[in-house]
């Protein structure tokens, strides 16, 4: 039990902005009380995912003043308010982007609780895993087995792996069919290595010359510039970098019927398209919000029997604030992961 009173460590957007003007302050804050529905988890590693980057440097403005960023969190539950049946403490879980939907809306009862209007996210809306303590929403956390895995390999699937299942799914992928991914970091490593399992052809088009390298390490077929075209036409396409003029080149290298997902949560201005050569011949361009709950459960669920490579760069807690700086520079190949556990 945490005694009542405790003060802990925790970073903070202070000041959005690009890294250079230090955004993120490490602060001191009184450990929360769960309430209601609530657990109380003592955070043992927090992904860092580039929507973190997105709200420290102002492309998500924080919807609170000091939020503390952070979805990609496991942890040890430590405390439990009322009405969190079957979480005790000491049971390892998960605490990932989507934080709470109002249950009731169309979307929520259709089984679209990720279009849900009042959707609320970790680390954006409620405070998060760049912390050594967070309050979750029990409906929302997932429960993590015992695992052979390593913590900090198991907290990247809380987002990078599950927004890039959902990110496969949009995509309409035939079976044994071929794909791009456009951008090799976090959630496209991730992702890469579930389409090789279930069969596919995977083409990766990326700038960065290491990300290009840990690419064909994993098996992809092949691995190329950004700009470049694949070396043959693609069913299906998912654009992880936030850059809105791969669109144009992603869509061109679609075959006839393909379909180009976006991932990200942000994303820079789409050039003018050309109907012919981008859309024509029912391509079709599709955009990916958030995940639902039963994203969450498939996606671990299938990869749990999967040899995974989770492609990791360590970061101490204490240097928060250079993961996100290497993540803004691309100095990051995987996925950068702060370790709480010194």
């Amino acid at each position: 039990m945490v005694a009542a009173g405790r003060e802990t460590d925790a970073w903070v957007v202070e000041r959005p902005g690009p890294m250079a003007t230090g955004p993120l302050r490490p602060v001191r804050k009184t450990v929360p009380d769960p309430g209601p529905g609530e657990l109380l988890v003592e955070v043992d590693v927090c992904g860092v995912c580039r929507t973190d980057l997105h709200l420290a440097e102002g492309d998500l403005p924080p919807r609170a003043p000091g939020r503390t960023p952070g979805h990609e969190a496991v942890g040890k539950v430590v405390a439990t308010g009322p009405e969190t049946p079957g979480f005790v403490p000491g049971v390892r879980v998960g605490v990932a982007w989507l934080a709470g939907t109002c249950g009731e809306c169309r979307y929520c009862l259709a089984g679209q609780e990720n279009l849900c209007p009042f959707s609320r996210y970790t680390g954006w809306d409620r405070d998060g895993g760049f912390a050594r303590h967070l309050l979750a929403d029990a409906r929302y956390v997932y429960p993590l087995p015992p695992d052979e895995r390593d913590e900090a390999e198991l907290a990247p699937l809380l987002c990078a792996g599950i927004i890039g299942y959902r990110a496969l799914e949009r995509a309409q992928l035939p079976s044994g069919g071929r794909l791009g991914l456009y951008g090799f970091g976090a959630s496209a490593h991730l992702t890469a290595q579930l389409a090789m399992a279930r069969g596919a052809t995977v083409h990766v088009l990326t700038r960065a010359e290491e990300a290009r390298r840990l690419a064909l390490e994993l098996g992809v077929a092949s691995a190329r510039g950004a700009y470049d075209s694949p070396p043959e036409p693609l069913d299906a396409a998912i654009l992880f970098a936030p850059v809105g003029d791969l669109v144009p080149t992603a869509l061109a290298a679609l075959d006839r019927g393909g379909t180009l997902a976006v991932a990200g949560i942000h994303l820079t201005d789409i050039p003018v398209l050309n109907y012919a050569a981008h859309l024509f011949q029912e391509r079709t361009l599709r955009s990916v919000t958030a995940n639902t709950r039963a994203d969450g459960r498939a996606y671990l669920a299938e990869v749990a029997g999967l040899p995974l490579r989770v492609q990791t760069v360590r970061y101490p807690f204490a240097q928060a604030d250079r993961a996100l700086a290497d993540l803004a520079a691309d100095r990051v190949t995987g996925v950068a992961v702060l370790d709480l556990r010194e």
